[in-house]
């Protein structure tokens, strides 16, 4: 109680925007490390945000597709300096991160077949897939309360794993489930609190869409309505809406299409980009840069190879995350309304529940390309073990047990 009634200090412009600079470098393990970075940091330490406000602007960034902890980055820079306060800390919370996953796609297209490059990611690829594991089971644990929610990820598992249901399905069925859970609970006749009075910010949700969708019309004037930027920009836009559960629920449908539907990289490299991305600060969704990269330097027509990479994580990157500020700004008035909505967390709790089901199927995924390599099982195995082991009984960091993945890596490289 005490916490709820500490005095809200103000923020000053230069400050916010120090801070914010400095979150994009030092945001590592995660969207449960970045949240924990920033409530610690807005509100315990500055007490910039009220411990309610920023709860409500978690469970509102919890109800829209994309990365939640950049949500509530966003979310925490309007409430601190309004629009150029959103725009400031969206931005350089992933500036960094889309910088550095670009120069490793860089380096990784460049020297990634070689064989020590090979032996060292085979070496990390077990120590990712007990970060999955450990990501899963904690989703599973905090999100699955009952029999039903149990049901509910096991059918998202069976309906992505043997039948190949595409994962924006997987997605309206949890929020047609949702619905009709709403509808048959007796809990669920609470009404919404009021309504704010906050203006509707109509410019933004004039000029958002615009913003996001300018780059994908010019890539189709400029290369045609069939080039390889426009096909990115269509097909990430696409992922922004559905991306419910972050990068790891996403990946297998990104995966799927852009392996085995476009042909834009190959299914190692694919998870080689996850595990570089682990190691790196920032939301785990810039994944998905790294793949745009790739998919530019391995398509690389009309334009030299680094070129047509970099804008293929350019506009990747750009049709990823922009519409988390569009999402965050167009429903900001109307944040506490919502959040607090018990027909939204119905619905939100089923889809979740799909989410982790696809998540499993992640892991599957993963796992198969692990031990079907051609390097030692057991030694995965053991990699894999340790990891987990170091995650959940030691409590190492993410990128500490990457880290030492990658020194065993080296070590086997070097032998």
């Amino acid at each position: 109680m005490q916490e709820n009634c500490q005095e809200k200090a103000s923020a000053d412009w230069a400050a916010a925007r120090r801070f914010f600079a400095r979150l994009g470098w030092i945001s590592f393990g995660g969207p449960a490390g970045q949240i924990a970075i920033l409530r610690e940091e807005l509100v315990e330490r500055r007490r910039w945000l009220t411990p309610h406000e920023f709860s409500a602007g978690l469970n509102f960034s919890m109800l829209l597709p994309g990365p939640e902890a950049h949500q509530l980055v966003i979310y925490s820079g309007w409430k601190l300096h309004g629009l150029r306060g959103a725009i400031a800390a969206g931005v350089l919370f992933v500036l960094p991160a889309v910088l550095l996953v670009s120069i490793a796609a860089a380096l990784y297209a460049v020297y990634g077949q070689l064989a020590w490059v090979q032996t060292l990611f085979g070496t990390v690829r077990p120590a990712v897939l007990a970060i999955i594991i450990v990501a899963l089971v904690r989703m599973a644990r905090h999100h699955l309360p009952d029999t039903r929610a149990w049901l509910v990820a096991m059918a998202a598992f069976v309906a992505v794993f043997f039948f190949q249901v595409p994962f924006p399905w997987i997605v309206l069925a949890g929020l047609g489930l949702g619905a009709v859970k709403h509808l048959t609970s007796p809990a669920s006749g609470g009404e919404l609190p009021p309504a704010t009075t906050a203006a509707i910010p109509w410019r933004v949700i004039a000029l958002g869409p615009l913003a996001w969708w300018t780059p994908v019309v010019l890539a189709v004037l400029i290369f045609g309505w069939d080039s390889l930027l426009a096909s990115l920009g269509f097909f990430f836009s696409k992922v922004a809406v559905v991306t419910f559960g972050g990068a790891y629920a996403v990946l297998p449908y990104v995966a799927d299409h852009a392996v085995n539907e476009a042909g834009w990289l190959s299914a190692g490299a694919m998870k080689d980009g996850l595990a570089l991305a682990e190691t790196l600060p920032g939301p785990l969704v810039k994944v998905l840069a790294f793949a745009g990269f790739l998919a530019g330097w391995n398509n690389a027509s009309p334009l030299p190879p680094w070129a047509m990479g970099t804008l293929g994580a350019l506009i990747t990157s750009w049709v990823t995350f922009v519409p988390s500020f569009l999402f965050i700004l167009a429903g900001a008035p109307f944040i506490e309304r919502l959040a607090q909505s018990a027909r939204a967390r119905m619905v939100l709790d089923t889809v979740t529940a799909a989410v982790i089901g696809v998540i499993a199927n992640l892991t599957a995924w993963f796992a198969a390309g692990v031990f079907a390599s051609d390097q030692p099982a057991v030694l995965h195995a053991v990699i894999a073990g340790v990891s987990l082991w170091l995650l959940v009984g030691r409590g190492w960091s993410i990128p500490a047990v990457v880290g030492m993945a990658a020194g065993a890596g080296l070590l086997r490289a070097l032998l």
